[in-house]
């Protein structure tokens, strides 16, 4: 079985990330989006909320299943019987980040391979944080998060503001 991991915070959640999760469920038997616990961020939303969120925004697409985890990507991606993390892409300062991920793991763990995928012009400008900055100052994301938790996202951003 083919198995690729889709590691993110995720917080929120974006067409951005469900048009890259439908687009590798195509590519492997099994999609594992994993809610990345990082420590040098302060969330919007708790793990679980994020994990709920996606199960919500992901609920068409058949072989996904989400997860979440703290510490190492290749460690949680062998604990997977995976080899492929799969990493969406908007722009050149996405692909230099991340590229220097991809090798630093290469370089411990070499049977480990990065999938980068391009995301879709329409939502080559859609990130976590401009959601969450359009959203605090009262600008629309419709269109931009999944149709069913707009209504969560916005209430949630605008309770923080």
């Amino acid at each position: 079985m083919r198995i690729g991991v889709c590691p993110g915070s995720f917080d929120p959640v974006t067409n951005g990330h469900v048009d890259i999760f439908l687009r590798a469920s195509k590519m492997f038997d099994l999609v594992i989006v994993a809610v990345f616990h990082n420590p040098n961020k302060k969330p919007l939303f708790t793990m679980e909320e994020r994990v709920e969120m996606l199960n919500l925004a992901a609920k068409d697409i058949a072989n996904i299943k989400v997860d979440s985890f703290s510490g190492l990507l290749y460690d949680y991606v062998l604990q997977q019987n995976s080899n492929f993390i799969v990493r969406g892409l908007r722009a050149l300062s996405d692909f230099e980040y991340e590229f220097q991920r991809a090798l630093l793991i290469k370089k411990i763990v070499p049977e480990i391979e990065t999938i980068f995928m391009m995301t879709s012009n329409e939502y080559s400008f859609v990130s976590s944080s401009g959601i969450k900055e359009l959203a605090k100052f009262g600008g629309p994301i419709t269109g931009l998060v999944p149709e069913c938790l707009e209504e969560k996202i916005t209430k949630r951003i605008r309770e923080q503001s």
